[in-house]
């Protein structure tokens, strides 16, 4: 890594720069229990026709409509089909039967038992006849064979994260197991002496808890990453070095680390860096918070991202640099963009890509309206635990006016936007 330097670039170059850095992770397979939150490595193709039989939609009556049925036609009643029980065969006139159950042979309409009239009945109570209230036509409150998923078809595609409601159709489908993307490693390093890594004992003086630390750590977890070490490493360059080669030996796919990445007298990483001949990708990006952001990558070794200490320049590098990472990682592509109206004006820095903590709510006339948070200094991390969103303001955003359209970001990955009632 040249000690050479960086100029200050862009986020979208910086980005663009990251991301072709980034290796697709490999697959696995991956029991269907097991698989919420993971990502689908491959499509997956229905292995059966959904339904696999024409089966009624409802409780009634199952009838032969080819020609249609008029309404005040009367029906002989052979018999009954319960849902579970094996296809009957041909019924004379009209069959019995429960939701779900298959059609029998030679039927194809069902009429619902509320609109019939009972006419007569069997010696054990059974309907014998019945008399058709309303016209019946084939087809009628039938479930078709293949509706929903046609044997053979893409049901997901890869890239697909995977919720409760996927598990549901590919329990129907009875997969068992699906081929996801291995989770990405990841070691985590904060760096500074006043940092204590356990909260249960009293601080020392001049000390701090860490925060960075376990905040990395959940937001990783929740993004579906594998988080193989999360260490605290006082201001030297040796212990930092330690801990890098530890997390080079584990096999990680990225490194994250706070702190020590600026100008000053303490900030030893780039330097570290370098004498791990690591390649330079950028160091500092037009932001706020977060401007001394560093990234490099290590020769036949993992990418490294180097963040700033101060919390909310470690939540913005977590989620505008490290997910979009992810992502790409997993074989997700970028997320789609969302905009929302601009309650409270705004005057960013020209030239410097802002990222605001914000509140959302929905408005009477029903567009989603943000609210920025007046206390955005990047130590407090009390505004960023109330906070829902991100407001994005891009380096060209000029003065920002209430009722502006402006970019908004979910607080955290693979988390629906939290929106308040309208004040």
């Amino acid at each position: 890594m040249s000690k050479i330097h960086q100029p200050m670039i862009g986020y979208a170059q910086a980005l663009q720069c990251l991301l072709a850095q980034v290796r697709s992770l490999p697959g696995e397979h991956c029991a269907l229990v097991e698989a919420p939150g993971r990502v689908l490595a491959a499509d997956i193709r229905s292995p059966i026709a959904l339904p696999s039989f024409d089966h009624a939609a409802m409780d009634g009556y199952a009838l032969c409509a080819r020609e249609p049925l008029a309404a005040g036609s009367e029906h002989v009643v052979h018999g009954s089909q319960a849902a579970g029980e094996p296809r009957k065969a041909d019924a004379i006139s009209a069959c019995e039967i429960m939701t779900g159950a298959c059609l029998p042979d030679g039927f194809d309409a069902v009429v619902a038992i509320e609109r019939t009239e009972l006419l007569d009945t069997h010696p054990d109570g059974s309907p014998a006849r019945i008399r058709l209230l309303d016209p019946l036509v084939a087809g009628y409150n039938v479930r078709h064979t293949g509706a929903d998923a046609a044997q053979g078809s893409t049901v997901l595609t890869a890239g697909t994260r995977i919720e409760a409601a996927h598990i549901m159709l590919l329990a129907a489908l009875g997969v068992a197991q699906v081929e996801v993307v291995r989770r990405a490693r990841i070691a985590v390093v904060c760096t500074g002496m006043e940092l204590q890594a356990d909260p249960s004992q009293p601080l020392a003086d001049g000390h701090i808890y860490n925060s960075n630390g376990p905040y990395l750590v959940a937001a990783l977890t929740t993004a579906g990453a594998q988080v193989l070490s999360c260490e605290t490493v006082d201001d030297t360059a040796s212990t930092f070095a330690a801990a890098l080669q530890r997390a080079v030996s584990a096999g990680v796919d990225l490194v994250i680390s706070t702190g020590a990445v600026s100008m000053g007298r303490y900030d030893f990483v780039p330097d570290t860096l370098h004498r791990f001949n690591a390649q330079l990708l950028f160091h500092k990006v037009a932001i706020r918070p977060g401007k001394p952001l560093l990234c490099a990558r290590l020769a036949e070794g993992p990418l490294i991202l180097a963040l700033p200490g101060t919390p909310m320049a470690v939540a913005v590098g977590f989620r505008f640099f490290v997910v979009p990472a992810l992502r790409a990682m997993m074989g997700q592509g970028a997320e789609a963009p969302l905009r929302a109206v601009l309650d409270t004006p705004q005057q960013p820095k020209a030239g410097m890509r802002h990222f605001l903590r914000a509140t959302l709510h929905q408005g009477a006339e029903g567009q989603l309206h943000a609210s920025v948070s007046s206390q955005q200094q990047p130590f407090r991390m009390r505004p960023f635990a109330g906070a829902d969103s991100w407001v994005v303001l891009t380096e060209d955003a000029g003065d920002c006016a209430a009722g502006k359209r402006v970019e908004i970001v979910s607080l955290e990955p693979c988390a629906a936007l939290g929106i308040r009632p309208s004040p």
